[in-house]
């Protein structure tokens, strides 16, 4: 029998991503919306002035915003620079914190054609930061398993996820190895379960897969849109799987029988 896949709102979203849990309600961006959404009991939008494209919890209080011209703060929806990167014609994508709540990763991209020009880069609470990778066309798909010692990362265009293995007291990655390779579709946002495996949503597959520890497709869920984005657990068991989608199709949610992990939030 299929998995049941509803919408749970009508959102609007021209392109949904990063999805977060905070315990009581969900968090997701619309990157050319531009817009930082949240829903609880209704849908409540946050307009912005330049592409937000990721966010991420502060163990302060508040987000992170990783924006066109750098990362910035958001709290009782106003926003505040912490770092300026010149990024030229790139913007930031993908983001999220690793486990320990040390370091927020992120990525840079460039519409529409997709140099192999984009950066991932760590940041610090303090908002120190590095180039972590170069050449990169589309970041995507930044997970980190239960025990933190394993880094995912996705490059979508070249339809490969890489897995690393991850220092999280300095934030260095070693052993880099190709974790999977989907196709047709291409591997956008990820999230990770209890038991250690990693859901992908595949855009322009209409599907999210999930891969065991050993990188082996272990399910599929057929996701009424074309385009799925990312995906993250939630509810007060963390439980629901939502997924966020392109071209207005809506956030939906499904009870795939697995719980998942509550969310890293950056320290400091």
């Amino acid at each position: 029998m299929a998995l049941q896949v509803e919408r749970v709102v009508d959102s609007g979203d021209r392109l949904g991503e990063c999805p977060l849990w905070d315990g009581r309600a969900l968090w997701w961006v619309d990157i050319h919306g531009p817009a930082i959404k949240r829903y609880e009991t209704a849908l409540e939008e946050f307009a912005l002035a330049q592409p937000v494209g990721s966010i991420a919890f502060r163990a302060q209080g508040g987000l992170l915003a990783a924006m066109q011209t750098g990362i910035f703060s958001f709290a009782e929806g106003r926003l505040e620079p912490l770092v300026r990167v010149e990024n030229g014609a790139f913007r930031f994508n993908d983001g999220r914190v690793d486990r320990a709540g040390r370091f927020f990763w992120c990525g840079t991209m460039r519409e529409p054609d997709h140099p192999p020009g984009g950066a991932l880069y760590r940041f610090s609470a303090e908002m120190d930061f590095l180039v972590a990778r170069a050449g990169i066309r589309v970041p995507n798909g930044l997970a980190w398993s239960p025990d933190g010692a394993t880094m995912y990362f996705a490059d979508s265009p070249r339809h490969k996820i890489w897995a690393f293995d991850y220092d999280a007291d300095c934030g260095a990655l070693s052993n880099e190895r190709l974790f999977a390779a989907p196709h047709p579709g291409f591997p956008d946002g990820s999230c990770v379960d209890a038991e250690g495996c990693l859901w992908n949503a595949e855009y322009g597959g209409a599907r999210v897969a999930r891969y065991t520890p050993a990188g082996k497709l272990d399910r599929v869920i057929e996701v009424p849109a074309q385009n799925p984005t990312c995906c993250c657990f939630g509810g007060s068991r963390l439980d629901t799987l939502f997924i966020t989608t392109q071209g207005g199709a809506g956030l939906f949610a499904c009870v795939p029988g697995v719980a998942g992990l509550p969310e890293a939030r950056l320290r400091g």
